[in-house]
């Protein structure tokens, strides 16, 4: 695990990497701790920095950078680091990727823990020190009344560049400078976003996953574009004209289409047909001329009383010879008299 922890003052970087360090066995490295402890073992690079410092100077990054090549030179430092502190802006990031690759060992990941301004300034304006064991509390979250340090009963004590006009200066100077490494790590495929509210070890659960994740390389990313969905737009007056053009020869292809298959599948039902011997053929047309005629309804049988009437109006009707007889008698009878 070799990472980078990145975030604004009040963000838990330290108490985020402490507790990476007691579960992995991997030193946290702070510039300002290290600083400090070359000076107070007064190595060499200690002396030079501590002679720049009395100077009221700041430390250049050559002499951060070898004090953390030796840093990391020590045995416990041989499975990994956590860097919290460094570097701070771009030119710090570049410096300390070459001594990386010098030294064998390149970052896993750069991990950012991403806080709101309102929630870092609540943080840092109302955070209390004990002065005797360090131990660090919130106003916020101390029980009602109580100003003293839990373990030594102490008075707590907010330290100076905590008080609320210097944590707005605070958190400038780090948009301004420490931002940047944001996207260069973005850009290289190492940064890693992690919320940083929340309860404690929600944030750590989040924060492991991250340091444990495997990066992507950035030759390996690609990138592929989502075609943009075509809006309709308003119909323009002058376009009107060419639509109606194009529907009409749309509807011109579709009527051509249509007689083209129409003459064509006439063509083929002609082929068959010919092909077709005779008996096929007249079979076909008595089919046809069956389903064209009707069949003829049979009357509905007459009851007897109908039937019987029917005979004797049919006995009283007289038929055209009796009528015949009839008209010569009656001529006979007219000419006798």
């Amino acid at each position: 695990m070799r990472i980078v922890l990145l975030g604004a003052p009040g963000s838990g970087k330290g108490t985020q990497s402490q507790k990476l360090q007691a579960k992995y066995g991997v030193p946290q490295v702070s510039s300002g701790d290290i600083l400090r402890d070359a000076v107070a073992r007064g190595t060499e690079l200690g002396l030079k920095a501590k002679a720049v410092m009395d100077a009221g100077q700041l430390v250049s990054d050559d002499l951060v950078l070898g004090l953390i090549r030796d840093r990391l030179a020590q045995p416990d430092a041989a499975n990994g680091f956590i860097l919290d502190g460094f570097p701070r802006n771009i030119d710090q990031a570049k410096a300390l990727e070459n001594l990386l690759e010098e030294i064998g060992q390149p970052l896993d990941a750069v991990l950012l823990l991403d806080v709101r301004r309102e929630t870092l300034v609540k943080r840092l304006a109302g955070r209390r020190v004990c002065p005797k064991c360090g131990a660090v509390y919130n106003v916020h979250s101390m029980p009602p009344g109580a100003t003293g340090c839990a373990k030594d009963g102490a008075e707590l004590q907010q330290r100076p560049d905590d008080k609320e006009e210097v944590v707005a200066k605070r958190l400038e100077v780090y948009e301004l400078q420490t931002r940047p490494l944001v996207e260069h790590y973005s850009q290289s495929g190492l940064l890693r976003v992690v919320a940083g509210e929340g309860e404690l070890e929600e944030v750590f659960e989040r924060l492991e996953s991250a340091a444990l994740a495997r990066a992507v390389p950035a030759d390996k990313l690609s990138v592929t574009r989502a075609r943009a969905k075509r809006v309709k737009q308003a119909p323009r007056r002058n376009a009107k004209v060419k639509r109606a053009g194009t529907s009409a020869q749309k509807t011109r292809k579709t009527l051509a289409t249509k007689t083209k298959k129409t003459s064509v599948s006439s063509k083929k039902k002609a082929a068959a047909k010919a092909a077709r011997p005779k008996s096929a053929k007249r079979a076909v047309k008595v089919k046809k001329t069956a389903k064209k005629t009707k069949p003829l309804r049979r009357a509905a049988p007459r009851s007897a009383a109908a039937r019987r009437g029917t005979k004797k109006t049919a006995a009283r009707r007289p038929t055209k010879a009796a009528k015949r007889v009839r008209t010569a008698r009656a001529s006979k009878a007219r000419a006798k008299k």
